[in-house]
């Protein structure tokens, strides 16, 4: 519903492909060898077949997916490989987490001047949602604190008793 409104208002083509049967059949033919490893790969199963539709699509129509992770999922390996990652440019793969959702802002406050981007995606806590109720920060830590972390480490090439020197929980760290 929020990716639709987005789409609507940004009077960007939008449709719905179902990953159910595709999911269906994938578990049936390899479901016990899913079952049976960590769980990550049966999670990742979801988000490969959006990424294969996503790919399907633009190849029919001569277009160019566009890779979602950013900097803050991919300094983490919080991004599918085939899935999220699948696309031809990466145009937020240098944005840390937090400063998405202050582009998102930004974009509704100042560049439209209308609500674009709904409010509720800017609320809710992120969430990769590949099982109910999951959360990203289930494994990670809030992005406030992990991007600041990453900062240290990516930017100012901080080693790890640098970062944890600067105020942040070694365990964390």
């Amino acid at each position: 519903e929020d990716a639709k409104y987005t789409a609507e208002s940004l009077g960007i083509e939008f449709k719905i492909e179902s990953i159910d049967q595709l999911h269906t059949t994938l578990d049936s033919q390899i479901g016990e060898m899913l079952n049976s490893g960590h769980v990550v790969a049966s999670e990742n199963i979801q988000s490969r077949l959006r990424g294969l539709i996503v790919m399907a699509h633009a190849n029919s129509q001569g277009r160019m997916a566009i890779a979602t992770g950013n900097k803050s999922e991919l300094a983490q390996g919080y991004c599918t490989l085939y899935g999220d990652m699948a696309g031809g440019l990466g145009v937020i793969s240098d944005v840390y987490k937090t400063e998405v959702y202050e582009m998102c802002r930004w974009l509704n406050e100042e560049y439209f001047r209308r609500e674009v981007i709904p409010q509720v995606i800017i609320d809710k806590e992120p969430s990769a949602e590949l099982r109910p109720d999951q959360k990203d920060s289930d494994s990670l830590p809030d992005y406030g604190t992990l991007d600041r972390i990453l900062e240290y480490y990516l930017e100012q090439q901080a080693s790890r008793e640098e970062i944890i020197l600067a105020g942040f929980n070694e365990a964390l760290v």
